[in-house]
């Protein structure tokens, strides 16, 4: 799971330039391109357990990351910086790249390196995921040789990650696959595309499929209650085939029963919240999009072993006599716990 950290430098003007600079006296010098007063940078970290993603709102400003600052080792890492808003120059040795909105870029932090931030009457916006070196240089066939790769925003694989550096902001989803098999997955499509190994390029589709079905799951969470999960509503949204999506599909039983699985168990956190205790079982079976009460309640037992109105019974018991209903894993374990028990 994500956890988000609060803003690490929420502020304008001298002080938050003075503070920025503290931060940063051993990874790089901060330049500021505007009136200090008129300085402004706004930093948010999240982590998993295997990067950290850190999204900067920021002036027009100037990172100078010297020779002086690589020896002092204080950040050997890999970087890789989608722009969000503005433009970003980044240059290392001769080599010399320019970012717009959408286009990714790959940062070896172990070379000297230069970025310039600019964005007339607003702000830049990048959002970064840093690596360590031990995670992305086994991916790459030359990895010294890496840094200032770009993939444009008109790139399809540009546009897949730039869709989940914004998923990993957000809180994860059961089934949308776990942020630390995402970052796997964007580092093997960037290090294909800085050059990789033969297995990394040979992995290339693999994480493609985890990104695309990642995507699509957190689609599907998010719309179980309206009619958008056609397979042609899908397949128009992501600008995919209906062959690659049925693929996509295949180890979950296909998108039908994964939609009416994800529908069901939102059925069954619908049931035991005591926030929805008089609402109407028909309304909740055709909530779920299903063609009746009688079907939607088939369903549930199918899955769950109980009818929907037994458990709505069971979450008045615990409630009345615990003041509370147990966490939705607690209820699930009780009720295999229950079926295996019984003749």
């Amino acid at each position: 799971m994500n956890e988000t950290m609060p803003a690490d430098i929420p502020g304008r003007g001298v002080d938050a330039l003075r503070q920025l600079r503290a931060m940063t006296a051993d990874i790089c010098d901060v330049v500021p391109l505007t009136a200090e007063d008129d300085f402004h940078v706004t930093t948010v970290t999240m982590m998993t357990r295997n990067a950290l993603l850190v999204d900067t709102r920021a002036t027009d400003q100037e990172y100078d990351r010297t020779p002086a600052h690589v020896a002092r080792g204080a950040m050997d890492h890999f970087q890789i910086t989608l722009c969000v808003e503005g433009e970003m120059q980044f240059s290392s040795g001769r080599r010399e790249v320019t970012l717009g909105p959408g286009d990714i870029v790959l940062i070896d932090m172990a070379q000297p390196n230069r970025t310039v931030l600019r964005a007339p009457g607003s702000r830049t916006r990048l959002t970064a995921i840093i690596l360590q070196r031990a995670m992305l240089a086994p991916r790459l066939a030359h990895p010294d040789s890496a840094t200032a790769t770009l993939l444009p925003s008109n790139h399809p694989h540009a546009r897949l990650l730039s869709n989940h550096y914004a998923a990993l902001a957000l809180p994860p989803e059961p089934e949308a696959g776990s942020s630390e098999a995402t970052i796997e997955a964007i580092a093997d499509i960037v290090a294909a595309a800085a050059g990789g190994t033969a297995d990394i390029a040979a992995g290339v589709e693999r994480a493609e499929r985890h990104l695309y079905l990642a995507l699509i799951k957190r689609r599907i969470a998010d719309n179980l209650e309206t009619d958008a999960l056609t397979v042609a509503a899908i397949c128009h949204h992501f600008q995919i085939s209906r062959a690659t999506l049925y693929r996509l599909f295949e180890a979950d039983g296909g998108l039908a029963h994964y939609v009416r699985e994800q529908r069901l168990n939102l059925a069954f956190r619908r049931l035991i919240s005591p926030a929805a205790q008089d609402d109407r079982m028909i309304d909740l079976a055709i909530g779920m999009r299903f063609s009746s009460d009688s079907t939607f309640i088939r369903a549930f037992r199918r899955k769950f072993g109980l009818t929907p109105g037994e458990l709505r019974e069971q979450a008045d018991t615990w409630l009345r006599e615990t003041g509370a209903v147990p966490a939705i894993d607690t209820v699930l374990h009780q009720l295999a716990r229950r079926r295996t028990s019984q003749p």
